[in-house]
């Protein structure tokens, strides 16, 4: 029968094809054919759970509701389609000896898969499939680097635990966060911007952290504290009030504006229908007068009230214009004045 573990799929650290069981090698002989290269330098591993321990330097501490935990446990008591990844004692100590006691007598540490080994645990599993990748803990900010890494898809993953995964990377990275900010793919102000949530009062963390509050608010928010640190977490709901006021009566006055301009442009391209005359030849056949007069001349208003009507700017005007347009028209509306250029 194969092994639910044989058909592991791919994770956040690579894949581990499907492959033939191999016996069981002592840690010599592993040792062995891993220098050969007849295996690679980690394979798939059943571990027992009472030799590994999850890392203190883990960010993520919500693993979701009792129920979930256990319907993972049940899914996995049937079968685990991605193995857990950890390093080895050895190999944790390394970085932060100091958390010896800490371990116990742990043989490995969690770096990715915590929640199903918790899981496992709640349901009463004595083993989940593992493997061990120390190359993956070569430097304390690898370590916590590929902790985020395995966060930072999950859903749960909350915007203050991200803060304090990037925190802790930049304290390892020596305060250089343009290291932090090579490592995650962003730029410094994201990794700034990040930082200054925690200086937010627990509170407003906590409403970020339920969803209560957009992460651009509290961005805001966060400025705010920077430039008063006196600031309650009554004063600063009151900021955020007032922002969502300011937005709005922004975008109704977009809207009252793009309502009136288009309301001027409906005027200007439809002139009153031309009147009829008869025909030279008086045979009582009617023809129309051809239109020859400005948009002033018919009453409309000129281009440039049109113009001032979306905004100030191109950028002003262009944005009305996005706004009040769904997709299509838009698109179409840029392909008529690219047809003018």
């Amino acid at each position: 029968m194969t092994r639910a573990a044989d058909r592991l799929g791919t994770g956040a650290f690579g894949s581990l094809a499907p492959r033939s069981p191999r016996p069981a090698r002592s840690e010599r002989g592993q040792a062995k054919a891993v220098t050969e290269g007849l295996i690679p330098a980690y394979e798939l591993r059943r571990l027992d759970l009472a030799r590994v321990v999850p890392a203190a330097t883990n960010p993520r501490s919500d693993f979701g509701s009792h129920e979930s935990q256990v319907a993972l446990g049940d899914s996995l008591a049937k079968r685990q389609l991605t193995a857990c990844v950890a390093v080895s004692r050895e190999a944790y100590l390394r970085l932060w000896p100091l958390h010896a006691a800490d371990l116990g007598s742990a043989e490995f540490v969690i770096l990715n898969g915590e929640r199903r080994y918790r899981a496992a645990l709640l349901v009463g599993l004595a083993q989940l499939d593992f493997v061990v990748r120390d190359d993956l803990a070569a430097t304390r900010a690898d370590f916590v680097d590929n902790l985020l890494l395995e966060n930072e898809d999950r859903e749960d993953f909350n915007v203050i635990e991200r803060a304090r995964g990037i925190r802790h990377l930049l304290d390892e990275c020596e305060g250089n966060a343009a290291e932090v900010a090579r490592r995650r793919g962003r730029d410094r102000s994201w990794v700034g911007n990040q930082i200054a949530l925690l200086t937010l009062p627990d509170e407003i963390q906590l409403m970020l952290i339920d969803g209560r509050m957009a992460e651009r608010y509290a961005r805001r928010l966060a400025r705010a504290v920077k430039e008063d640190g006196a600031l309650t977490a009554a004063d600063l709901l009151a900021l955020e009030a007032r922002i969502k006021g300011d937005e709005k009566a922004k975008r109704e006055q977009d809207r009252a504006l793009l309502g009136a301009a288009k309301e001027r442009l409906s005027t200007a391209g439809h002139p009153p229908a031309p009147k009829a005359v008869l025909s030279a030849d008086n045979t009582g056949q009617a023809r129309a007068l051809p239109h020859q007069g400005s948009s002033a001349a018919l009453g409309g208003p000129a281009t440039a009230e049109l113009v001032a009507a979306l905004g100030a700017t191109p950028a002003e005007q262009a944005a009305t214009l996005r706004r009040g347009l769904d997709p299509k028209a838009f698109t179409a509306l840029l392909d008529a004045l690219c047809a003018l250029v």
